[in-house]
């Protein structure tokens, strides 16, 4: 008995995993889809793109902490111009005119007087100049500044990733809800056939009115009217999914997928009390006031001393010479203080102050706008709950009803103008309560765009 029992829970077990299975596979088939959209939509692909610039000017942002090294090199050369007169031969031949008498020698040559041209013949300035910042406010703003719009335009991705989601979701179930109608109105005509053929059958045979058969002709016309257009609003839905997924319009798209099991969740949605928190638009309009705050810090900080350190290895000649006398050296310290700018600085201090309370009240105003819209989309989601059931009644009486009416042509009792009309209204409940599920699941999406409730990071 024992051993019965431990077989019968291993196959409860396996069949519960097989069960499992199957349900994963009934529910992913739209998250496959939206997988896909992520890898392959344009305009994702596009702001992944501009995610990657932003972080690449992060980078350059943090590159001003780093030295500068740069090679410089100038050449001049002039001839005229001013020139410096030096009588070095007036000032000093007398001397030396004595030194020699008196040192019976020639030791003391004469000399002649100089002049020397303000302008430089051939010369040359070469240098490697490396500058580092020692303390510069600005550069460690900027990066904040940087790093903080690298956040929002990570924001940015997830917002175009739930409205892409939203769009694929309501996509899908278009597609759906026209290929039912197409079924539909099939069903319909083969009826619609079937009512024709007995009635010519019945005319035929003398029994029969053959206004019946013309109507019946008309109806088999109108089903097949009524299938065109739904072929061509799947043809549609079908090319604006793919488009979406970045595929051909003609795609495949895979229909197994239950939209009964998306319908039986609704009813947790409709006593939930999401708020609009959860919002990566607020997020990033949080960090849009932060940007606004680091830009007026980096603007106060206006009057902070700007230090920079250099150091010069150069040679600098004439008629390009190279030695020991031509290279050179130079290190130094270089600080900008800034006294007075016509109260430019001070204007940018206030504007940067209005730009924060404005990004505070707009970050106030769009959280109370999509406060309402979470408001809004549950109360039409409660809207479509109740009309997509009170459709559901509705076909169970159109169904009753049409039964009847059959049941009773046959017998004689009821007229085939009575038949049409039962067909009619069924085909009319049928397709209620398909654009009131497609409408429902709809809503659906939308509240979920609206709460951002959608895990995005399931799909990462």
């Amino acid at each position: 008995m024992r051993t019965i029992l431990i077989i019968a829970q291993k196959c409860s077990w396996i069949l519960l995993i097989f069960l499992g299975i199957g349900a994963t596979a009934q529910t992913s088939v739209l998250d496959q889809y939206i997988d896909t959209a992520f890898s392959r939509n344009i305009v994702l692909r596009q702001k992944n793109i501009s995610l990657e610039k932003a972080g690449y000017a992060l980078q350059i942002a943090k590159g001003f902490y780093y030295p500068t090294v740069a090679f410089q090199a100038g050449y001049q050369t002039a001839d005229g111009g001013r020139d410096i007169q030096l009588p070095i031969g007036d000032m000093l031949n007398g001397v030396y005119n004595t030194l020699n008498e008196l040192t019976q020698s020639n030791k003391f040559p004469q000399l002649k007087n100089e002049s020397i041209n303000f302008l430089p013949a051939n010369f040359y300035d070469a240098k490697i100049r490396t500058t580092v910042p020692i303390f510069n406010a600005d550069i460690s703003y900027n990066k904040k500044i940087t790093e903080q719009q690298v956040i929002i335009s990570a924001y940015e991705i997830d917002i175009y990733k739930r409205e892409l989601v939203k769009n694929i979701k309501t996509a899908y179930f278009n597609y759906l809800a026209a290929l039912h109608a197409i079924d539909i109105y099939k069903a319909s005509l083969e009826l619609a056939e079937e009512g024709k053929r007995v009635n010519e059958k019945l005319l035929a045979n003398g029994k029969g009115l053959h206004a019946y058969v013309i109507r019946a002709e008309g109806e088999v016309e109108q089903m097949k009217s009524q299938i065109t257009n739904a072929e061509q609003m799947a043809f549609n839905a079908k090319s604006w999914f793919n488009l979406l997924l970045n595929k051909p319009q003609d795609s495949f798209v895979d229909t197994g997928y239950n939209v009964e099991n998306d319908v039986a969740g609704i009813a947790g949605l409709l006593t939930s009390e999401e708020k609009s928190a959860g919002r990566e638009e607020l997020k990033a309009l949080k960090q849009v006031v932060t940007v606004n705050e680091t830009v007026l810090q980096m603007n106060k900080a206006v009057y902070y001393p700007k230090l920079n350190g250099f150091v010069d290895l150069g040679s600098q000649s004439q008629n390009w010479k190279f030695n020991s006398q031509s290279r050179y050296y130079m290190l130094g310290l270089q600080m900008d203080v800034p006294i007075f700018a016509g109260n430019r600085n001070r204007n940018k201090i206030r504007q940067s102050s209005l730009d924060v309370k404005n990004a505070e009240l707009n970050l106030e105003q769009t959280s109370q706008q999509f406060d309402l819209n979470v408001s809004t989309a549950r109360n039409n989601l409660k809207s479509a709950w109740h009309t997509f059931h009170s459709s559901e009644k509705q076909l169970e009486a159109a169904e009753t009803y049409q039964r009847l009416i059959e049941r009773g042509y046959r017998e004689g009792v009821n007229t085939y103008i009575e038949t049409v009309d039962a067909r009619s209204q069924l085909i009319r409940a049928k397709l209620a309560v398909t654009i009131n599920r497609n409408r429902l699941l709809s809503s659906a999406a939308i509240l979920e765009r609206e709460a951002a409730t959608y895990n995005l990071t399931a799909t990462k």
